[in-house]
C-alpha cells in the first residue's frame, strides 16, 4: 500500500506558480494510469495532470482556482480502498508522513522528499479518445458542452492530435464557431470591467508578462527608427490577401529573409557570449483577451513558403485564444515582432523580451506627402518601424543595417516574399 503526493508542476522554464483550473476527479474517484486527474493554468497555456499510477484521488489539498508555487503538494493518491476510507475516517486532507511524492519534480529550489515519482504532470497527449471511451478535451470545450447540453463521446476533434475544442462542441450544438479563422482575426485587447475603486488582480498570465518586463529592466537596450515606403507591399497585399495570407504573415517573412542576411540581429545575449540560435523562429506579440499577450512562433520563418507561413499563423492564433498552444510554441521565438499598425497607431517602442536580441516595432501605413529625390512632390504610402535592441550584443551599425535591408525588400521586392 502507499499513498502519492501530487505536486503542482513546472509546465515551463519560467513558471514560478500554478493555478488549479479544475480538478477533473473528486476524492473518492477511481484514477487509472495516464488519466487526467486535473487542469493546471501555467503562465501561457491550460495543461493536463495525468497520474501514473492507479488507484484513488485521496484526498484535494487545493480547490479549483486557488494558486500555489511549483512543488508545493495540492492533492494525494491512494492505491486501496482501505487507505482511501482511512483518510476519510481521519477526516484530514494533509499529506501523510509515508506519503511518496509523485509529480513532475518540482525546481532544484523546492526539491521533493524522495526522487522516485509515480505520478508525473506532462502535457497531455491531445487525442480525441485514449484507452477505451475516456475523451479528451480542453477545458473550455468540457464547460461548453455542459452549458449546451452536448455529450463530447463520438465528437471528431479538430485540435491538435484530434483534441475536442470549443469550436468542435458549438459545430456539434448547431452553432457557429466563436473562433474565427485567423486571417480575420484582429488582436484587439479585451475591455476588463472592473467596479470603481476595485483592485483587480492580476491574472496568471499578466504576472508572468510582468516579470519578463521587469527582467527587461537588466538589459541594456537602445532604440533605431526607420520609415518605409509600402506602395508594392500594399499592392502585393491586396493579391495575395485573397489566398488567406496575412500582412502579418507578410512581415514576418520579409523580417526572416532580411535577418538570413543579418545573423546578428537573431543573436542573444548569454554569459558565455553572443548565442546564435540554429534557425530563424520569428515570435508574433498577440493581445490576449482578460489582458496580457502571448507571442507565439512562427518557426523557421525563412524557410516556410509564405502561404504555409499563413495557414500556420492561422492555426497558433486560434490554439493562442483558447490556451492551447505548447510551450515551443510560444518560448522558442529568437526574434519579436509587435505590430499595432491595425490600431492606427504611427509609431511606438517595444520592450525587449528576456532571451532574445531584438524586436520590432511596427506602426500603420499611411499616405504621406514626400519629396521625390528629383525635388518633386507625390504622395507615398510609408509606415515607421522601430527596432529595440539589446547593446551587449547588437551595436547601432547592425541595427541600422538590418533596417536598410528590409526596407529595400518591401520596398522594391515585396513579390519576392511569395518564392
Amino acid at each position: 500500500m502507499a499513498t502519492f503526493e501530487i505536486f503542482m508542476p513546472a509546465l515551463s522554464s519560467t513558471m514560478t506558480e500554478g493555478k488549479i483550473v479544475e480538478w477533473l476527479k473528486q476524492p473518492g474517484d477511481r484514477v487509472e494510469r495516464g488519466e487526467s486527474v486535473l487542469v493546471v493554468e501555467s503562465d501561457k497555456a491550460d495543461m493536463d495532470v495525468e497520474s501514473f499510477e492507479a488507484g484513488f484521488l485521496g484526498a484535494v489539498l487545493l480547490p479549483a482556482g486557488s494558486t500555489a508555487p511549483v512543488g508545493e503538494t495540492i492533492g494525494l493518491v491512494v492505491e486501496t480502498e482501505a487507505e482511501l476510507e482511512n483518510l476519510r475516517a481521519n477526516g484530514t486532507a494533509t499529506p501523510s508522513p509515508t506519503a511518496t511524492p509523485t509529480a513532475t519534480a518540482p525546481p532544484a529550489a523546492v526539491p521533493p522528499p524522495t526522487p522516485a515519482p509515480e505520478v508525473k504532470v506532462e502535457p497531455k497527449a491531445e487525442v480525441a479518445a485514449v484507452g477505451g471511451n475516456r475523451v479528451i478535451a480542453s477545458p473550455r470545450a468540457r464547460k461548453l458542452a455542459q452549458q449546451l447540453g452536448v455529450k463530447l463521446e463520438g465528437l471528431q476533434g479538430s485540435g491538435p492530435h484530434g483534441r475536442l475544442v470549443a469550436a468542435d462542441v458549438e459545430k456539434a450544438a448547431g452553432k457557429v464557431p466563436s473562433i474565427a479563422p485567423a486571417s480575420a482575426v484582429v488582436p484587439l485587447p479585451a475591455v476588463v470591467v472592473a467596479a470603481p475603486g476595485e483592485t483587480k488582480p492580476f491574472s496568471t498570465l499578466q504576472q508572468a508578462v510582468n516579470r519578463n518586463m521587469m527582467a527587461s529592466l537588466a538589459t541594456p537596450s537602445f532604440r533605431v527608427g526607420y520609415t518605409i515606403t509600402t506602395t508594392k507591399l500594399d499592392a502585393f497585399y491586396k493579391q495575395v490577401k485573397p489566398k488567406g495570407v496575412t500582412m502579418t504573415a507578410l512581415l514576418a517573412k520579409a523580417v526572416a529573409l532580411t535577418l538570413v542576411r543579418h545573423p546578428q540581429l537573431n543573436a542573444a545575449y548569454s554569459d558565455a557570449g553572443t548565442s546564435f540560435p540554429t534557425a530563424i523562429n520569428v515570435a508574433v506579440a498577440v493581445a490576449m483577451e482578460g489582458g496580457g499577450l502571448l507571442t507565439p512562433v512562427l518557426a523557421q520563418a525563412d524557410r516556410v513558403d509564405l502561404y504555409s507561413l499563413s495557414r500556420n499563423w492561422a492555426d497558433l492564433v486560434a490554439r493562442a485564444r483558447t490556451k492551447q498552444l505548447k510551450p515551443e510554441e510560444y518560448s522558442s521565438g529568437t526574434f519579436t515582432l509587435s505590430n499595432l499598425g491595425m490600431f492606427g497607431v504611427d509609431r511606438f517602442d517595444a520592450i525587449l523580451p528576456p532571451g532574445t536580441g531584438a524586436i520590432l516595432a511596427v506602426g500603420a501605413s499611411r499616405p504621406v506627402v514626400v519629396a521625390n529625390s528629383d525635388g518633386s512632390i507625390a504622395v507615398k504610402a510609408q509606415m515607421q518601424v522601430n527596432i529595440t535592441a539589446d547593446h551587449r550584443v547588437i551595436y547601432g551599425a547592425d541595427a541600422a543595417a538590418f533596417l536598410k535591408d528590409l526596407a529595400l525588400l518591401i520596398e522594391n521586392d515585396p513579390e519576392s516574399l511569395a518564392l
